[in-house]
């Protein structure tokens, strides 16, 4: 449960992070960003494996690719129902869901060698 609320705490920082090094992507508060991480995570959860399946032809076809572009999905449909985080659009949500996910990867390799020891 700690690595949980850890991972969550962390990823609205990220947010945050993306926010402050790409204009594209715009958070007006901490507990926007925490809203944000969490439906993002919902979204990634719950919608992206039925994307993932239902295009998976295409998928295939890219290598992989439109991997990128499911991803800038969830990341711009979290901005636009969301009142403090705002994606100014696809290719927006899609540099700024390329810098969260190498972030999320960053914060799960270290929270796995943190929780590891334990």
């Amino acid at each position: 449960m700690v690595k949980l609320f850890a991972k969550w705490l962390l990823s609205a920082i990220a947010l945050l992070f993306v926010a402050y090094v790409y204009s594209g992507v715009q958070v007006k508060t901490f507990g926007a960003a925490m809203v944000a991480a969490l439906v993002i995570g919902l979204l990634n959860a719950v919608v992206r494996p039925v994307l993932v399946v239902l295009t998976l032809p295409v998928t295939l076809v890219t290598l992989g690719l439109f991997l990128f572009v499911i991803n800038a999905l969830m990341f711009w449909a979290a901005g636009s129902v969301l009142e403090g985080f705002h994606v100014n659009g696809f290719l927006s949500a899609l540099v700024g869901s390329l810098i969260y996910s190498l972030l999320g990867v960053v914060i799960e390799s270290a929270l796995e060698r943190l929780f590891a020891h334990q």
